[in-house]
This record gives C-alpha cells, structure tokens and sequence, in this order.
C-alpha cells in the first residue's frame, strides 16, 4: 500500500465536516439532524461525499496562494472548514512517556446571512478533541465539545493569536507570535505546554495546495510544523508531571469533500532522531485500493546543505500492515506498520505506543502515538510521531476497509488498552 499528500483531508475535512454536521445540529437546531449510521455516529464517507452541495458561497481551494506569517496562523472565515491541530510525544526526566492530540476545528454554518438580533446568533460553530495517552499505564483519555462563536464562547483571531473553544485554547505568550500556549481539562486530565516554533513552516503538497482527487478545487490549504519544542504539564489521576517533548502542528483550511469512492485515510506525522521529519497521507477506496491523490513531505534535517523539503508521490512511499487491533467497540485497524521510501533509503517500523488509542466521538477514528524503528542510508534510525486512521470503524471490513460501527459519546473515555490482534 502506499500514501497520500496532505494532512487536510485527513482529519480535517473528514471530521470538521462529520462531526461539525452533527454539532451544528445540536447548537442551532435550525435544519434537521444528519444522517447517522446504525450505532449512532455519523460516517467519514456520508458526510465528506463527492459533489458541490453545501459549498456555495465560499471560496474553494483552486490553485497555490502566497502564505504570510503570522497572519495565516489565524482564521480564514470565506472558507467552509479549517482546523488547528497539534499532536505530540511528551516524557517526564524519569521516562514516563505521554502522548497528546489537541485539536480546535472551526465550521461555517452559512456563507452569508443577515445579522441577527439575538446574542445567541452565529455563523461558526467550533469542535474541539482533547485526548491524552498515559503509556506507563497503557490507558487513553479522549474527550469532546463543541459550541457556537457567541457570547465569546469560541473564536479565533490572528493578531494577537488566539483560538478557543471555552477553556481550551490556543494563545500567543508575550509581544509576539511565539510562544503559544496550549491548555485543555477535563475532569480526568489536564494539559498545558508552550510551543516554540521550531523549524519554518513546511508548505504541503503544490506550494501548499494540498490536492484531494482530481475535481478542481477539491482541495486544501495546508502547512505543517513538524518539530516544535515543547514543555509544561500533565495532570492525570491526582499528580502533575513536568514534561518536555516535540510537537507537531498542521493548519488546514478547505471547502472540500471526499472524492468518489473514497471511504477514508491514513496519516502520518513522524519525527525522526536524525533530525528528519516525514508526513504522509493514503487515501483509500471503498475496495481498499489506494487513492493515486496519497502523497507526503519529507523534511531534512535542519543541518542539512539540501534543506528544502521533498514532496513524495503515491509511488514513492510503500506503506504495509504488519499487524491489526480488534477495537471492543467495533472495527479492525492497521496497528503496525513498515514503511519504506526507496529514494531517501528509508526504512522504518511504526508501532503504537497503546493500542486502544480510538476516539469514541461524534466520528469514531483511532489517532494515537507510535514509536519508530528503522534505518536510513544504512544508518540505524529511531523516532516517535503520531499516526490517524479513518473509515475504519463505519460499515464493516477488515483493516483495508471500513469496519463497523458503535456508539459515540462526548463524554472522556479512560481505559486499558487491549493486545493488537494478527492478522
């Protein structure tokens, strides 16, 4: 199997469009709810099908656009979806391992509407998902919410920059952009970290036109920043550990959908030890095929003499399942992997840190923290990152396609992680 191009579609699209249908529902009451699957949640392909229904109005990504910083980290409101996500592995000086997801998505309920009279009245409604994976403990944390852009209940703005959803939120420190602030509770867990920004911004796929399949304008804006220092706090289970790690950030913004036949991606944000980052993305078919849209960015490390990023076709990478979990809940998942890019002499097994890193939400997904093995020009090679897979839990297939489906809930989950299954 191979990869595709763009953290975009992966989550974004997918559950901004899916679950932000249902939370837009649930806020405004206005239109009648969407369709749900059988156990109640609402399906990546039902939600993100081919097609322009729903897009009129807003402005669609067709071709490159220059990026301008800080700006372009702050919202972008003439498009239907963005998001802001961030991931990372954290440790304590004694070596208990953390991973974190953090992710505020914004949707635009209409292109344009009159003013309304009432406060309550919105044209944006944002998601948030919160998740926390304790390694030493093989337990996940995985939490949801969402409101309107009312009453100062969420929002986002460039200068000063600041995204948030209630308590969660994203904010500059200081004078300038960096650093940012990440805080994020629920009643089992709470997180805190400052960001600095690490290496520039890598642009994804075409100058940061992240294409999706071969509609034009069935695409994204996309940039990443693959390593970012990080330092704060978790609390979990009564204690507070100081912790310190990478993180990752990737910045979408679209009014895209899914192509015809496509059920679902996979996507990985790997940081390796040699200073060298990789993303990459496999769109896949109802028939488990790979989407020819798959593609990825290597980043160099920053001592490199070359340390212009390289952008990886589906051909490129050679993506296979080396192992599978059964979730409880429902659905068979990739759970191991090996992946190998010939032209950098990459070679690398990716592993879960816990297997049971699936979020039961308003889309249920699996997005967890991986450990990485491998070699690169011959070299011995290490590495952590972070990996989402979609359409796997909707209508009932094995790991190359979608699997079934159980309840979702918004409420925290914290649970033991089960063994990965084989094949």
């Amino acid at each position: 199997m191979s990869t595709s191009n763009g953290r975009g579609l992966v989550i974004g699209t997918g559950v901004a469009l899916s679950a932000l249908a249902v939370a837009a529902w649930f806020v405004t009451r206005e239109t009648q709810p969407p369709a749900l699957n059988r156990g109640g949640t609402l399906t990546v392909a039902r939600a993100m099908g081919s097609g322009t229904q729903g897009m009129e109005g807003y402005a669609r990504a067709f071709e490159p656009r220059a990026f301008h910083f800080p700006e372009d980290h702050g919202p972008h409101p003439e498009f239907r979806t963005e998001w802001w996500y961030w991931t990372g592995n954290l440790e304590t000086t004694d070596g208990r391992a953390f991973g974190y997801q953090f992710t505020l998505f914004r949707n635009a309920l209409t292109p344009d509407a009159p003013a309304r009279a009432s406060a309550w009245g919105a044209r944006q409604v944002y998601l948030g998902h919160f998740t926390v994976t304790d390694v030493s403990a093989g337990k996940f944390h995985a939490s949801e919410r969402y409101s309107r852009e009312a009453l100062g209940l969420a929002g986002a703005a460039a200068q000063p920059f600041k995204v948030w959803l209630e308590d969660w939120e994203a904010t500059s420190v200081g004078e300038g952009m960096w650093p940012v602030r990440l805080r994020a509770r629920t009643k089992d867990v709470t997180l805190e970290l400052l960001l600095e920004p690490g290496k520039a911004p890598v642009l994804e796929g075409d100058r940061g036109l992240s294409q999706k399949s071969e509609e034009p304008g069935n695409a994204s804006y996309y940039y990443s920043m693959t390593r970012m220092p990080s330092q704060g706090t978790v609390q979990l289970d009564g204690q507070t550990y100081a912790v310190t790690g990478e993180s990752w950030m990737d910045r979408e913004w679209s009014t895209s959908a899914l192509g015809q036949g496509q059920v679902g991606w996979d996507w990985f944000s790997l940081q390796l030890s040699d200073g060298s980052e990789l993303m990459y993305y496999q769109l896949r078919h109802e028939d488990g095929t790979v989407d020819a849209f798959s593609s990825g960015t290597w980043v160099p490390p920053a001592s490199a003499a070359d340390s212009a990023p390289l952008h990886l076709k589906r051909e490129d990478v050679e993506l296979t399942v080396l192992d599978t979990w059964k979730s409880p809940r429902g659905g068979e998942y990739p759970s191991r992997w090996k992946l190998r890019v010939a032209k950098l002499g990459l070679e690398l097994t990716a592993t879960p840190k816990v297997s049971d890193q699936e979020l039961v939400v308003s889309v249920r997904y699996w997005e967890g923290a991986v450990s990485l093995d491998g070699t690169r020009q011959g070299q011995p090679v290490k590495g952590r990152g972070y990996v989402e897979l979609t359409g796997y839990a909707d209508t009932g297939a094995s790991a190359r396609g979608p699997g079934t489906r159980a309840r979702g809930t918004p409420e925290s989950q914290g649970r033991p992680s089960p063994e990965p299954s084989r094949p």
